[in-house]
């Protein structure tokens, strides 16, 4: 047995590099970090993507990694800088500084890339959707919905422009329900597998106190997406407030098993269960629901 573990400890030995590559490596890595704080990011990228793999020292690494990705962005090697990006946020999660580079380099990969978009194809749909989007999120509804009837002209099938124009008639103020209803059922004509047109129909109605309605637009979007976790909220508060409580219950019950954390959930579980008789169960939901709003407001997950 002596043996045998010797051989081991030999063979364990084996694949660790040796002291003097490992120093090699970080005396390399710090050249290249150097250079790149130099604006020498042509020299530096080689460098550090050889010598990267090899560091067993995390915070030269981290410096390593995030040289890369941020030459490997001003040197436009997409590829490169997702990559580090991607061993930063796995090796450095919640890193403030990681988190910050990803969002400025994932913005500016988007940037260039609808850039690229509005040269090489500015007649096309897509370029359309991007205009759109864009008046969007500036708030200007009417300029959005210009655009995206100009990507209907052009394709009167593609699925989520209605749906894209419904938002759009609920966000101005005051809100177009009726308009952005006709939008979703012409969603729903175009893709009757949109889960997000069943919910936001059944918005609309729950809004108006149409309870029965809201419900059975929520039912068929929580069957079209099983995942879709709003819709089994909706469909239990629907079914409250249509005094269905014990059809609410098993919606509300995968709501809560998907999102212990939301007091909504609890709330509206243990009004189902304590409206059909189920006092222990419903006190069991409130002290839940008091449990979770303690937590969101001291900014507990």
């Amino acid at each position: 047995m002596l043996g045998l573990c010797a051989v081991l400890a030999v063979s364990s030995g084996a694949q660790q590099p040796p002291k003097s590559a490992a120093s090699d490596s970080s005396s390399q890595a710090r050249r290249g970090i150097r250079l790149a704080e130099k604006g020498r990011c042509k020299e530096a990228l080689p460098i550090l993507k050889t010598a990267s793999p090899h560091l067993g020292d995390k915070r030269l690494k981290y410096s390593a990694v995030m040289s890369i990705a941020r030459c490997a962005m001003g040197l436009e090697q997409t590829e490169t800088a997702v990559q580090a990006l991607l061993t930063l946020n796995r090796e450095f999660p919640h890193d403030p500084d990681v988190l910050y580079t990803t969002t400025h380099l994932y913005s500016e990969l988007a940037s260039r890339a609808s850039q690229e978009l509005a040269a090489t194809a500015p007649g096309s749909h897509q370029a359309g959707e991007l205009e759109a989007e864009a008046f969007e999120s500036q708030g200007n509804w009417d300029k959005a919905e210009a655009e995206y009837r100009k990507v209907l002209e052009q394709e009167p099938h593609l699925a989520g422009i209605h749906y894209r124009l419904g938002r759009v008639f609920l966000a101005k103020s005051p809100a177009d329900a009726e308009s952005a209803k006709r939008e979703f059922e012409e969603e729903l004509k175009v893709d009757p597998n949109s889960a997000s047109a069943e919910f936001m129909l059944g918005e609309t109605a729950r809004q108006a106190g149409q309870w029965d309605e809201a419900a059975g637009h929520f039912s068929r979007a929580a069957k079209l997406d099983e995942g879709f976790q709003e819709a089994y909220l909706a469909l239990g508060m629907s079914l409250n407030s249509a005094g269905k409580f014990a059809e609410a219950i098993a919606p509300l019950e995968s709501y809560v098993k998907m999102q212990s954390g939301d007091p909504a959930g609890h709330y509206q579980l243990a009004t189902a269960y304590a409206r059909t008789g189920r006092k222990q169960e419903a006190d069991k939901e409130m002290a839940a629901q008091r449990e979770a709003a303690a937590r969101n407001s001291s900014g507990q997950r």
